[in-house]
């Protein structure tokens, strides 16, 4: 099933130059970009979006690291998107990633983990609307696509 998830590469993916890397590393396994833009979020929009986690011991640090520097925001396109987004990110505790995965390879603690993904497609859907509107996303064709579009029918 196509869907789309959101990523999100955190302050200190950007500032380690991981950003290319990370990029490179979903468009390999076959996902298409159909939204990414840089910026410096804003307190407002980072305590939405941690919203969940709201009254726990670390969400007051959480919300500072995350606006504390530039951040790439991203909606990816493509077959299962979130799964196997999540599963190329890695578990949140870079120890406990996979030695492949973007954290497993990349991040050495959990606090600087280099990306957010989301964990649900429903989280997936409130994470886009937070941070693109509608006309942000770009919806283009490729052949590979239809192919799985067809093959998953």
């Amino acid at each position: 099933m196509l869907e789309r998830t959101f990523l999100l590469i955190k302050p200190d993916g950007v500032q380690r130059g991981l950003v290319g890397e990370i990029i490179s590393r979903i468009e390999k396994k076959g996902f298409k970009l159909v939204a990414m833009k840089l910026m410096q979020m804003q307190r407002e929009l980072a305590e939405e979006h941690y919203a969940v986690h709201r009254g726990k011991d670390f969400y007051p640090e959480l919300v500072d690291f995350i606006t504390s520097g530039p951040v790439v925001a991203m909606v990816v396109e493509g077959f299962e998107a979130v799964r196997q987004v999540r599963s190329l990110v890695g578990a949140t505790f870079p120890a406990d990633a996979d030695a492949g995965s973007i954290r497993g390879s990349m991040a050495a603690e959990a606090r600087f983990n280099l990306v957010h993904a989301s964990d649900a497609p429903e989280t997936a859907i409130r994470e886009i609307a937070t941070f693109f509107s509608e006309e942000e996303i770009i919806s283009y064709s490729r052949d590979i696509d239809r192919w799985l579009s067809s093959a998953s029918e």
